[in-house]
């Protein structure tokens, strides 16, 4: 079975996050995406509410499983059987710092491998750092995050 994990901290989830996994659905049997705790980042969102906007983005796609975790994500795929990270990756600053932290995963963990999706252009320009600021703003985000989602906002 070949299984995936997109890491990351969704806080909020964007169009951009919802993209990339609609789109490598068909490379893997499951695709879990992974909410990493980091006990020093500072979150808009509740953890709580970031896994309810990821359910209801994905409550159509029976391949997906929502999670979280605390330990290195080298270890949560080991640990779920994955044998692949998926990151979505804007441009060359996003793909420069992922491919780093991909060399590290795949010593860590025995060979795992990083799929790298280059984002849809029409997400390549904004991330969840963009999206929280309007959000903190009090502007209007409803065009940058899953549809499923602008209720809950």
């Amino acid at each position: 079975m070949n299984i995936a994990v997109l890491p990351g901290s969704f806080d909020p989830i964007t169009k951009g996050h919802e993209d990339i996994v609609r789109r490598a659905l068909p490379l893997f049997d499951k695709l879990i995406v992974a909410v990493g705790i980091n006990s020093v980042k500072k979150y808009l969102f509740p953890l709580e509410q970031r896994l309810a906007f990821l359910e209801a983005t994905f409550a159509d796609e029976p391949k997906v499983e929502i999670d979280t975790y605390q330990k290195l994500t080298a270890d949560y795929c080991a640990e779920k059987g994955a044998r692949f990270i998926l990151r979505g990756t804007r441009n060359s600053t996003d793909y420069n710092y992922e491919n780093t932290i991909a060399h590290l995963n795949r010593d860590l963990g025995d060979g795992l491998e990083t799929i790298f999706l280059m984002s849809a252009p029409e997400y390549s320009f904004y991330s969840s750092t963009i999206v929280r600021e309007i959000i903190k703003g009090g502007g209007n985000a409803d065009k940058y995050v899953p549809d499923a989602i602008v209720t809950m906002l």
